[in-house]
């Protein structure tokens, strides 16, 4: 990282921290500039949204239409606004060159995991990547670390090694002498990422919340020992027992953060650990329902359409992110004028549908199964529907525990939820298995896509059980 790029993002959180003491007024008055200028950019110098939101330019936020992942890579070339880019030259660049290299020399690159289907890609400029840079940095703000020039913190990240990945390209533009980084794969055999972060003894330790659990495992069985002084957690379902299970790993609550590819860091938790604030004056975040309608707060949505103020090369109006969340009904007790997340549920992939008894179906969230599975002695664990049932995978069981207990909860739970309970079955593995991105989710569905069958029923459980008992 060069000295100029640290002073810039140094400047740029010195603002931000003045931001957090806006009343309000103040930050809506912000927010409705910054939107205004990105759609005045966007109409501009983007030939797909003046067709996309043709007679709607004088309309409110709310009446435009939502922006899908399949949309925007459809119409990659005309959504971009600098005319020299091409889709086809962007996969060419992630095919055949390193990830140092900057595409067209002036284009940092990132690509989605590809989990909601084929991956997204997205393109930032300079100014619009020390923007990711910085909502990353005030996260780590917010979390009492203080960034300068004469601190410095050994950072160790335990995620995806894959190049274009987000949080890879933000670890290779921040590692200095400031922060010298290891980073490390997390489908990665565990014995060795425990050797290695002995050897590097981490001050800051980053990681997916799954696998933040099987280190805090490992700390108190005593192979893993390291004493960070921040523990980060992202990208996945942060539970409540992950979250007791760190503290007693290392003496103090993880920081959990919710972010996107899209638009860096997002929302992140501060040292009163009452939800995460959303970084209200970098993006808006809506979170709605199936039909796109607000949800209000106390209440989980189906997903959330972000607009992301900085973003100018690939302007992103209401995109949608599939993710549930659950905005807090009241307000942190620090100060900081920003809505807060007091929940995040996962992907809307990650909400499993049931039959019922009069014919139709019931959409059981996560949070049923977490009720459960988090009283589960075990240093991890995934709710996998099939066609036939559920499979309950459970790794490193540390106490007795019958099967059958287990299942009996889990029927007993959804039958609750009015769903027609399917054939459960727990299997025992060594570890969880983690996608190519390195994530484990907790829930998961193997079903065909809603809609994508001809048959009534099409996305719930064939043949499930009738019987309740």
């Amino acid at each position: 990282m060069n000295t100029l790029l640290m002073l810039q993002l140094l400047w740029d959180l010195t603002r931000l921290r003045w931001r957090d003491r806006w009343t309000r007024q103040q930050l809506e008055a912000h927010q409705a500039e910054a939107l205004r200028r990105l759609r005045v950019y966007a109409y501009a110098r983007s030939p797909f949204y003046q067709r996309f939101h043709q007679g709607l330019a004088d309309r409110p936020l709310h009446e435009l239409p939502v922006l899908t992942k399949a949309t925007l890579m459809e119409h990659f070339d005309e959504l971009v606004t600098d005319r020299q880019v091409r889709l086809e030259a962007v996969r060419a660049h992630l095919a055949n060159a390193g990830a140092e290299k900057l595409f067209l020399g002036r284009y940092w690159v990132s690509s989605t995991s590809g989990s909601t289907g084929r991956p997204g890609l997205f393109l930032f400029d300079r100014s619009e990547w020390l923007a990711i840079l910085t909502s990353f940095a005030r996260a780590h703000d917010w979390a009492g670390l203080q960034v300068s020039l004469t601190h410095r913190m050994k950072m160790a990240a335990v995620a995806s090694t894959n190049p274009w990945h987000m949080s890879a390209q933000v670890a290779a533009t921040l590692r200095s002498w400031w922060m010298p980084a290891l980073r490390l794969e997390a489908a990665e055999p565990l014995e060795r990422l425990v050797q290695q972060l002995n050897t590097f003894q981490p001050e800051m330790l980053v990681a997916y919340a799954s696998m933040a659990r099987l280190l805090a495992e490992e700390q108190r069985a005593g192979r893993l020992r390291i004493a960070p002084h921040l523990v980060f957690t992202s990208s996945e379902v942060l539970t409540a027992e992950t979250r007791r299970l760190a503290e007693e790993a290392w003496g103090h609550q993880p920081f959990n953060q919710y972010g996107a590819t899209e638009g860096g860091g997002l929302a992140a938790e501060c040292e009163r650990h009452t939800g995460m604030h959303v970084m209200e004056d970098l993006a808006l975040l809506e979170v709605v329902d199936e039909r796109n309608r607000l949800v209000p707060p106390g209440e989980y949505g189906d997903k959330v359409l972000l607009t992301l103020f900085s973003s100018r090369t690939q302007p992103l109006i209401r995109y949608e992110v599939s993710d549930s969340l659950r905005l807090a009904e009241g307000s942190c007790p620090c100060g900081r004028p920003f809505v807060l997340i007091d929940d995040v549920q996962g992907r809307m992939e990650e909400v499993l549908r049931f039959p019922t008894a009069t014919g139709g179906e019931v959409a059981v969230h996560p949070n049923t199964f977490h009720h459960v599975m988090d009283t589960v002695p075990s240093s991890g664990w995934q709710v996998v529907q099939e066609p036939d049932g559920l499979t309950v995978l459970l790794s490193g069981v540390r106490e007795d525990l019958e099967d059958s207990a287990l299942v009996e909860r889990l029927r007993r739970d959804l039958a609750a939820q009015d769903a027609l309970v399917p054939e459960v079955r727990v299997q025992r593995v060594a570890a969880i298995p983690r996608a190519a991105s390195g994530k484990a989710p907790l829930i998961k569905s193997n079903l065909p896509p809603r809609g994508a069958g001809a048959g009534r029923g099409e996305g719930v459980v064939p043949g499930a059980d009738r019987r309740l008992t």
